[in-house]
């Protein structure tokens, strides 16, 4: 049973034991009465779709594969998460936090910080993702302040680590599954995630699984205004493994569907490594090795 927690009482006691056994045990929860309501996940759900019924050659305008970051739209086939499938059938838009060229964090700006790429005459499109991307960024930062607690270190451990945050706000959208799908075939295949904490609001559509700590597949859904959250390699990997990532997947249905994450990851500079191994490994360095596997114009780059 994934736990489900109330954004209102993120620092109780039973909130915070639900909050220890999502990050021990399940890897995710489902989280309601965040700062982003109902209003907020439908109106940015449809400004999504607006944008992926545009045709074809307006999105290819902006196609992140004629760049070297994630910003932009990414076609269908575009990434592969699962090296023994065949690419992702969805796609996707990419864009995330864009720092001033005098900022010292800036120079890592190829991947992480790179400008964002809007589609023309779209400025309402724009606003709104810009609007809930600040939004989402703050809601994670609550929900790390509470994880933080839940694992026995201050609440305020991970806010100075998030100051400039490789943030990556995607739309998905995952047509209904091709009639000649097989077994290779995916939304997304499973795989888990690379970095920190996802915040995922989705359409209300059924289509993502988690895999049970016995193997099985289980399906997750959430209302719009329901959050689905997961953690991701590089937070196990800092917590010594006291955080689990877990395993998920999109199988697809005959329905479309559009799901929206937030992958919040720290500053690139930030050291991840294990807390105590006196180690370094800088959150920048991990990102680049998992996104050079996954996205298919920087693997042939």
């Amino acid at each position: 049973m994934i736990p489900a927690i109330d954004a209102t009482r993120l620092h109780a006691p039973d909130t915070l034991q639900a909050m220890h056994r999502a990050a021990t045990e399940t890897g995710f929860l489902t989280v309601t009465n965040t700062r982003i309501g109902r209003d907020g996940v439908d109106a940015v759900i449809a400004a999504y779709l607006d944008f992926f019924r545009l045709p074809h050659a307006e999105k290819a305008r902006i196609d992140m594969a004629a760049t070297g970051s994630n910003r932009g739209w990414g076609a269908p086939g575009a990434e592969r998460v699962d090296p023994t499938a065949n690419p992702d059938y969805k796609q996707v838009f990419d864009m995330g936090l864009e720092l001033d060229a005098n900022d010292p964090m800036a120079a890592h700006g190829l991947k992480y910080y790179a400008p964002n790429r809007w589609p023309e005459g779209m400025p309402a499109f724009q606003a709104t993702v810009e609007a809930y991307y600040a939004q989402a960024r703050a809601t994670a930062l609550d929900l790390l302040r509470a994880l933080a607690a839940a694992i026995g270190q201050p609440s305020d451990y991970f806010d100075d680590k998030f100051d400039r945050p490789m943030a990556l706000l995607r739309g998905n959208y995952y047509p209904p599954r091709p009639a000649n799908a097989g077994a290779r075939d995916f939304g997304i295949a499973p795989h888990t995630d690379y970095g920190c904490l996802t915040l995922l609001a989705t359409d209300g559509t059924a289509g993502l699984e988690v895999q049970t700590l016995d193997g099985t597949w289980e399906g997750i859904s959430a209302a719009p205004g329901t959050f689905v959250v997961n953690f991701g390699e590089m937070l196990e990997m800092w917590t010594n493994g006291t955080v689990r990532a877990t395993p998920h997947r999109v199988i697809g249905t005959q329905a479309e569907r559009v799901s929206v994450p937030l992958f919040f990851n720290p500053n690139y500079d930030t050291n991840v490594a294990p807390m105590g191994s006196g180690q370094t490994i800088l959150a920048g360095d991990h990102l680049s090795k998992r996104y050079d596997e996954t996205y298919l114009h920087l693997t042939k780059a």
